[in-house]
């Protein structure tokens, strides 16, 4: 059936269950993710006049949303804040003063295509150029994946340079997703990364957990955890209700396996800028076996500038977070800032009687 964007039709009704969403099969329910704007407001029986500022044609950053993680958001509902992390605005299309296409430094931190290095010990490897979910927000929504040439060349020369730099010694996987990989091609390079005796840590940033939790099987849990290298897995979670139970069941899943589990949020305007969103995600984390670990203020990167939270504001949260939850489920509130040689802790300096300031 064709569903067509006005602003006044109903859509027709749609059956969802977190159930019928999720495949046994990852990669049948990537394929079978949202990629149309009508698709998805149909799914949540929303109207396209509900939503003021809707992009219904956002361009070549796409919408992409599994149905797994549609169905976790609350029907009827235009402000959900799973919603809103993924549904194209026309804000996007400002051009804003502060926010470029790079926010972060990325360009000059690339050493072969592929490969980043920005901190000491660290190289951050590009395993895979695409995501199963298009956040609104992402730093990367602009980074140039189509530059960096075939797959197998460029893994094979970012490995020789992690081989000749014996400084390093953890590597972070990112992307994209490297949780996007098959397990046939990432335990080959991980396998490899692995046989590089210089090398502690092996470090992966994925939302797949979450937004895909079907990915985590028993034969990925076994390929990290039988590594020589010590594995972290972060994830990115921004709010409590990102938390279902395929979530919960897929960290937990990890955490059994020995391997740590850390988050790392972005602190969003209107999605988790309050400190009950901001407390019920720590205690939610903390049941799945995840610790908090990084809040990052936004990446200033074009098209996201309706997520911004000023930094008196964020401070002010953290003030209200710190004296609700004990120490080790506040995590940092931190900017990265290209150049710089760590992340960069957001200063504060005030107290919860002070006024918010701007």
């Amino acid at each position: 059936m064709k569903l067509e964007l006005t602003l006044n039709a109903k859509p027709p009704m749609v059956t969802r269950s977190i159930a019928q969403c999720h495949s046994q099969d990852w990669r049948t329910e990537l394929a079978q993710a949202f990629t149309r704007v009508p698709d998805l407001l149909a799914f949540l029986h929303l109207r396209a006049d509900q939503i003021a500022d809707l992009d219904p044609g956002p361009g070549p950053f796409r919408l992409l949303v599994p149905r797994g993680f549609a169905a976790l958001m609350t029907p009827g509902d235009p402000q959900d804040p799973l919603l809103r992390q993924v549904l194209p605005r026309r804000d996007e299309r400002l051009d804003c003063p502060g926010f470029s296409r790079d926010p972060v430094g990325d360009g000059p931190a690339v050493c072969v295509p592929g490969l980043l290095r920005k901190y000491a010990g660290r190289a951050l490897l590009i395993a895979h150029g695409a995501c199963a979910v298009h956040c609104r927000y992402c730093f990367r929504r602009h980074f140039p994946y189509a530059e960096l040439g075939p797959h197998r060349a460029r893994i094979a020369a970012a490995i020789d340079q992690i081989q000749t730099d014996h400084s390093l010694s953890e590597v972070i996987l990112s992307g994209g997703d490297p949780l996007l990989l098959s397990d046939d091609a990432l335990a080959a390079l991980l396998a490899r990364l692995a046989a590089i005796p210089h090398l502690r840590r092996l470090r992966l940033h994925t939302r797949l957990p979450t937004v895909l939790p079907a990915r985590v099987t028993e034969a990925l849990c076994a390929l990290l955890t039988g590594l020589r290298l010590t594995p972290v897995l972060v994830v990115h979670v921004n709010h409590a209700a990102e938390l279902g139970a395929g979530a919960r069941a897929a960290l937990r899943r990890l955490h059994a396996g020995g391997i740590t589990l850390l988050n790392q949020s972005v602190l969003l305007r209107g999605v988790n800028d309050t400190a009950d969103a901001l407390s019920a995600l720590s205690e939610r984390l903390f049941d799945c076996a995840v610790l908090p670990y990084y809040l990052h203020q936004l990446d200033l990167v074009h098209g996201a500038a309706h997520f911004e939270v000023t930094d008196g504001d964020a401070g002010a949260l953290m003030e209200r977070l710190r004296a609700r939850l004990p120490g080790y489920l506040v995590p940092r509130l931190v900017r990265e800032v290209a150049g710089a040689p760590c992340k960069v802790p957001v200063a504060f300096r005030g107290s919860l009687t002070d006024p918010v300031r701007r």
